[in-house]
């Protein structure tokens, strides 16, 4: 069986970077997505890939995977660069932009 470990990034309806700490193991789907064919909902054959489990670090997923026997693949996080900024950088006289209203 094959799982992903990945830490989940932040979500875009908020400004929080709230449960982006942790680390989630999910597995992926074995077998094909199928639409029902008299309401057009989506199903699968198993119910594994409905299963998140989250851990504290990323050596706690991977060791749970290879206690497991599962082929595991680790996606890195994107670290965001924060960018400095200052209301002081509005009024300065070298400011690259005109102030416009």
């Amino acid at each position: 069986m094959r799982v992903r470990i990945y830490k989940p990034a932040k979500n875009a309806m908020q400004s929080g970077r709230g449960k982006t700490k942790q680390w989630i193991l999910e597995y992926r789907a074995e077998t094909a997505r199928i639409p029902e064919p008299l309401m057009g909902w989506v199903s699968a054959g198993d119910t594994t890939n409905q299963v998140r489990i989250p851990f504290d670090s990323r050596d706690e997923a991977v060791a749970f995977a290879k206690r497991h026997g599962f082929a595991y693949t680790v996606v890195e996080p994107h670290e965001r660069a924060p960018r400095p900024k200052a209301y002081a950088d509005n009024f300065a006289f070298d400011r690259k932009l005109n102030w416009t209203h």
